[in-house]
């Protein structure tokens, strides 16, 4: 059966000559002249492929292209444009348009179009198979070795793992799809952005394989005799920007009296980086109107060393979430998470033979809670603290008072 295609434009004369163009290629071509007609054809034609203008009376062609994508997201949507247009035909880009094609449309021009777009098609297809493939295989496995709970924990890894790997392919398929268009059209801005979202991709597989080997192995943390607020100030000053650049207050309460324990400073700084950065996170699943702040504390409880507390204003969780948290690969975050941030906190801590603990209620924020051990040596006969200050204890850094 062909492929239906929907021309959508409020120009008659383009409609027909696309129209005849397509229909002589081959492809069963559907029309609308603007975008609330182009929607309810879509609802009931369900064409594999949509040609939308993006400058159109009424509903404009990004609106357009945002509602198809939230009803049909394998519709796949080609953008018509004028060269004054093309900062709008980028910005399509990133609400999951295939490609863009400029006015006045040449057929060649549209052909390459039309070709890249049935090899993205084609693409999704396969890794939908190999998607329910590797399910299908898991299941099997799953169901022959019920009892075996290693080989259960790998079919679960295997995939999420091809979850993971699936966004991170198309995130770089997207930059370098930029990329080719920039050097194209002989634009730096194009390249620019599409070397940018190749860069952040990168940077997941990197997080992504990190996370697994920080996981998978097992090792003595390297303890070191160290000021335990030196890793809540690195990660307070290292993710400030990016509070700031998220509009979230980030906070820091430094206990005074802290004397130097041993512990590994590296792994604690990357449990800190990670219920901050998690922090933050849910701060930007509130209103903008809410308060949404991060404080990052540190204080000695009685019989422990040094206790972290990492405080936010976010979203909060229930108790069922709460009770997932530190499972393997769960994550409230969607693609933008691999599943491993807190579980491998938690591995840090018990290693060092510390506690972590989360408090938090929907839509009234969390506290996670890290408390370490002493360890070898008191702190008494290490650290003699300075005077204690009856009007403060804690040094407290804020940014935006």
């Amino acid at each position: 059966m062909a492929d239906k295609v929907l021309i959508v434009d409020d120009e008659d004369g383009i409609r027909k000559v696309l129209a005849l163009s397509l229909n002589q290629a081959g492809y069963q071509v559907l029309t609308a002249s603007q975008g609330s007609a182009a929607i309810d054809i879509v609802r009931a034609e369900h064409p594999a492929i949509v040609l939308a203008d993006i400058k159109m009376p009424g509903m404009d062609g990004i609106h357009l292209l945002q509602k198809i994508k939230e009803e049909n997201p394998d519709t796949e949507v080609i953008m018509m444009t004028g060269h004054a247009d093309l900062d709008a035909a980028v910005r399509s880009l990133h609400f999951e348009a295939a490609d863009f094609i400029t006015k006045p449309i040449h057929f060649d021009a549209l052909e390459m179009a039309l070709k890249r777009v049935h090899e993205r098609i084609w693409m999704r297809q396969q890794i939908s198979q190999y998607t329910q493939n590797l399910e299908r295989l898991v299941s099997e496995k799953t169901q022959q070795l019920l009892e075996a709970e290693r080989l259960a924990a790998i079919g679960q890894t295997v995939a999420t793992l091809a979850h993971a790997i699936k966004n991170i392919i198309a995130g770089l398929s997207g930059g370098v799809f930029v990329v080719e268009k920039g050097l194209e059209l002989d634009n730096r801005t194009y390249l620019s952005q599409g070397w940018e979202m190749i860069r952040d991709n990168v940077g997941k597989i990197k997080t992504l394989a990190l996370d697994l080997l920080n996981y998978s192995k097992n090792r003595e943390p390297d303890y070191d005799l160290c000021d335990p607020n030196i890793p809540a100030r690195e990660v307070y000053h290292l993710m400030l920007a990016q509070a700031q650049q998220d509009e979230v207050q980030l906070k820091l309460a430094l206990g005074k009296e802290l004397g130097k324990i041993y512990m590994d400073i590296e792994s604690i700084h990357t449990c800190l980086l990670n219920l901050v950065t998690n922090a933050i996170d849910a701060c930007l699943a509130m209103p903008r109107d809410a308060t949404r702040e991060v404080t990052i504390r540190t204080y000695q409880p009685a019989d422990w060393a040094v206790e972290y507390q990492v405080t936010d204003t976010g979203c909060g969780m229930d108790e069922a979430t709460r009770g997932q948290v530190f499972r393997t690969f769960f994550s409230t975050k969607g693609s933008r998470g691999t599943g491993l941030g807190l579980m491998i906190t938690q591995k840090i801590i018990r290693e060092h033979g510390g506690t972590i603990a989360v408090e938090s209620q929907p839509g009234k924020g969390s506290t996670f809670s890290i408390r370490l051990p002493q360890r070898d040596i008191r702190i008494s006969n290490l650290y003699t603290p300075p005077p204690k200050d009856e009007d403060a204890n804690d040094e407290l850094l804020d940014p935006q008072s």
